[in-house]
């Protein structure tokens, strides 16, 4: 290429004085201009025309060629006379537009004028490479069928690509006939101008020739431009082009401002044009001034060309395609048709192709369809058979198998078709921030879409009237920028030599796979990192050595990055190894049955032994029919209690806390939902990983303190941790807490008193008002001889008979009786001193008797 523009603007200084003009004056046609071919084949005669004089031989072609590269908005114009009679094999092609020399070739291509042929006329053809020529204007038959057929032809095409023919039979140029016209843009760059003779024997001297003209005034006419990359392009021109305006980079402005940083004359008449800015997507301009043509032809005025540029599609990376709203529990609908929907959003500023791109929840995966998304445009992804009840709202792409979405939580996930991820979201019910638009009607919505490694603190239920704004921006939509740096949330041993760490946000996967951000102390050697796909905010450790049980080890990990780029400082976290559990190791703590109109009830547990117990695959469980019954999972994830650590268990950890302030909601554990526990009576079952059950409470509303009037969300409340789970072990939560310990230590809780003989009363002195201090007395035993039984009768001063507090009890080796200070019939024992009479009975019938005093005090 580079050898042919060269040789083209060698011509240049011959072709800017004149198109062509060749009157054969000078007696030859080999200078002025140069004429190529079978040379030896024409002479110029003394009438100084172009004459054939090739071999007298039948089938003879001759050919003569002139460089010359007028192609549009040009005229052409010349005299022939063929002094024989025209036929199929006696003929003249003239070549106008030809993109090689060798105008017999059968690949060469271009436009001609034929004189003569099977039609004896005058006609326009066009030549495609390998094919037969093409007639384009049919001109009139039998004009040349003398043998004497003088002619002038003039052939003028527009810069519209619009060809005109027209011929004067007389030959003089003063009676000119038009032919025909026709629009014709095939071929827009030309090489060559020149004859082809066909001929038998006896004219191999009848042709002529004369005033070859072609000029062309017209100055260069851009075409559309053509967009190459997002910041380059190529323009073509109807016509050679200048060099030197060509390639000035200030003869071209981009939408008003910007000037090309390359211009660059690719061939005769396009130009290559690069900036240093993307063009923009959709609609542009580019201003062009001061070009001229190799014919010396300018551009009186600047010219604007207009072109659209669509950058190519592309499959999106990471985060480059986003699920921006989530209609999860269709109905009852609000003002959108019911039918589940994920809307998706292209953040990019590119096209983005969703072709073979992989949509999937838990259980099932589907296919997205061939559709383009363009920068900034959003879509909502349906079943095909609602593609038209969603048209109203915007972008529709139906698909089949439509993932079926879980109403309160799910994983969902776009891949490439090669499996690499897109994006991931987990929603969850607490995710709408609003109990009744969970209900159902109600979309989640992303907040903020330049933020999408926000989890629930970037979506939130719709406030749009319908419900949801599938295909649209979001209702909620506002600024909400991630500024904070990761927090590790937890780090459990899942194994004796691999600690899972847990994040509140997704990280960036390649910094945080780096060895070097974490140690642990006592020093452990950390092998290997890898960080948990698709949500990224779950890391696992490989440890060189086993970790050792009921040993509480530090991690601290430096200089982790979420994926917007916030960087944490130190986090730390303590760990240790889980122990497998025994029965009592974790017992029941606190139990609400009872609670509130609209409450929720609670379980709370406490690990009492020395170990650390994850709670993963842990149930809780009622009793039917005398048999474990209604399990529900407590953790499918790991959660480990730590020595004397709480957990509470509810569904509706919201309602708790708002009905129990001062609930430490930080040890709360939601589940889906609870086993029953009716307000009358029930069981409370915990059971291990193994089947066995950790503890078991059979619990009673008439447990309650009796002076309590209203006991609906008084939770009953474990008195002794090392205590049997067993009534005499319960209390009511005290007033002054509100009823409720959620999360701490309980209002009613004792240490663990060990008598020191028989018998011993603690407190003394004691007060059953409910308020939390000493609202009653425990009579506390403790004896190494076993199959002892127990009576305890209590008497006021006067002697006379309080309550029976115990009747034919048999004891543990130790262990309490609880004394609410109430009399028999349930009524409050007056304040004063009373006597505790125990009577004892061993296996021999032998009877001991005890006494103790009490005191019942209260205000007066």
């Amino acid at each position: 290429m580079k050898q042919t523009l060269l040789a083209i603007f060698l011509l240049l200084p011959l072709l800017t004085q004149a198109q062509l003009n060749e009157s054969f004056s000078d007696g030859n046609f080999t200078q002025s201009p140069s004429w190529v071919g079978n040379t030896d084949g024409f002479i110029v005669n003394q009438q100084n025309q172009l004459q054939s004089n090739g071999p007298a031989v039948t089938g003879t072609i001759l050919q003569l060629a002139t460089p010359c590269q007028a192609v549009a908005g040009t005229t052409w114009e010349f005299w022939a006379n063929l002094k024989l009679a025209t036929s199929a094999r006696n003929y003249v092609d003239v070549f106008l537009v030809s993109d090689a020399e060798d105008l017999h070739n059968t690949n060469t291509s271009g436009y001609f004028v034929r004189i003569g042929g099977t039609a004896d006329e005058v006609s326009l053809f066009r030549k495609d490479a390998g094919k037969t020529a093409v007639n384009i204007i049919n001109g009139e038959d039998q004009t040349t069928g003398s043998s004497n057929n003088g002619v002038r032809v003039r052939v003028t095409r527009s810069e519209d690509y619009v060809w005109e023919l027209a011929t004067d039979m007389t030959g003089t140029g003063d009676s000119f006939v038009n032919q025909g016209a026709t629009t014709d843009a095939t071929y827009k760059r030309s090489g060559y101008f020149g004859l082809l003779l066909h001929y038998s024997s006896a004219n191999n001297q009848h042709f002529y020739f004369d005033d070859f003209t072609i000029t062309d005034t017209e100055p260069p006419v851009p075409e559309e431009p053509q967009t190459v990359s997002q910041q380059e392009l190529t323009l073509r021109f109807h016509g050679p082009l200048q060099e030197e305006t060509a390639q000035q980079e200030t003869n071209y402005t981009l939408n008003g401002g910007a000037k090309p940083v390359i211009a660059e004359l690719l061939e005769p008449e396009t130009v290559r044009l690069v900036f240093s800015q993307n063009f923009n997507t959709g609609n542009n301009r580019l201003t062009i001034a001061s070009l001229s043509d190799i014919y010396g032809n300018a551009l009186p005025f600047p010219v604007e060309v207009a072109f659209t540029f669509s950058p190519p599609a592309v499959l999106p990376g990471y985060n480059e395609l986003l699920v921006t709203e989530i209609m999860a529990r269709e109905a009852p609908a609000v003002g959108l048709p019911p039918q589940e929907y994920i809307e998706l959003y292209n953040p990019t500023n590119k096209v983005l192709t969703l072709q073979g791109i992989h949509y999937s929840d838990a259980t099932a995966t589907t296919t997205l369809p061939n559709v383009q998304l363009q920068p900034g445009e959003y879509a909502v992804v349906v079943p095909n058979s609602q593609v038209a009840d969603f048209s109203q709202f915007g972008r529709v792409i139906g698909i089949s198998n439509f993932p079926s979405l879980n109403n309160s939580r799910e994983l969902l996930q776009l891949r490439q078709p090669n499996g690499s991820l897109i994006y991931a979201v987990s929603y969850s019910d607490t995710w709408y921030k609003n109990n009744s638009k969970s209900n159902g009607g109600w979309s989640l919505e992303m907040i903020d879409v330049s933020n999408p490694c926000a989890g629930v603190e970037n979506w939130a239920a719709s406030v749009d009237p319908r419900g949801g704004t599938p295909a649209q921006a979001n209702s909620v939509a506002t600024s909400n920028p991630d500024n904070t740096a990761p927090v590790l949330l937890s780090t459990v041993a899942i194994a004796p030599d691999r600690l899972l760490l847990h994040f509140n946000e997704p990280l960036d996967s390649v910094q945080a796979a780096n060895v070097t951000h974490y140690k642990i102390d006592p020093a452990v050697s950390i092998i290997n990192v890898e960080v948990q796909a698709p949500l990224f905010t779950e890391i696992t450790l490989q440890l060189s050595e086993q970790l050792q049980e009921r040993r509480q080890y530090t991690l601290v990990a430096t200089g982790l990055t979420d994926c917007t780029g916030n960087l944490s400082g130190a986090l730390e976290a303590t760990f240790a190894l889980p122990s497998a559990p025994e029965p009592g190791d974790v017992v029941i703590n606190e139990v609400l049955f009872n609670p509130r109109p609209n409450g929720a009830d609670f379980v709370e547990l406490v690990n009492r032994s020395d170990k650390y117990i994850d709670m993963k695959n842990w149930q809780l469980a009622n009793i039917s029919n005398d048999s474990i019954a209604d399990m529900r999972s407590v953790a499918t994830a790991n959660y480990v209690l730590e020595p004397g650590q709480y957990v509470l268990l509810t569904s509706s950890p919201e309602n708790v806390k708002m009905n129990y302030p001062a609930a430490r909601k930080e040890v709360f554990l939601s589940m889906s939902s609870l086993p029953s526990y009716p307000d009358a009576a029930g069981a409370v079952v915990v059971l291990q990983p193994d089947g066995l059950a950790a503890d078991r409470f059979s619990y009673d509303e008439d447990m309650h303190f009796e002076l309590i009037d209203d006991v609906n969300g008084v939770s009953l409340e474990r008195i002794r941790p090392e205590g049997a789970t067993t009534a005499s072990n319960f209390h009511s939560a005290a007033s002054t807490v509100g009823y409720a310990t959620p999360g701490y230590r309980n209002s009613q809780s004792q240490e663990n008193i060990q008598a020191q003989q028989k018998f011993q009363v603690a407190p003394k002195v004691f007060s059953p008002d409910a308020d939390g201090y000493e609202d009653f007395t425990t009579i506390n035993y403790s004896s190494s001889q076993a199959g002892l039984v127990a009576n305890i009768t209590i008497f006021d001063t006067q002697g006379r008979e309080v309550r029976k507090l115990a009747r034919n009890e048999l004891l543990a080796s130790d262990g309490f009786f609880q004394w609410d200070g109430l009399r028999q019939d349930g009524t409050k024992a007056a304040i004063g001193y009373y006597l505790l009479y125990i009577e004892l009975f061993d296996l021999n019938g032998q009877m001991s008797v005890y006494k103790e005093k009490v005191v019942v005090g209260g205000r007066l």
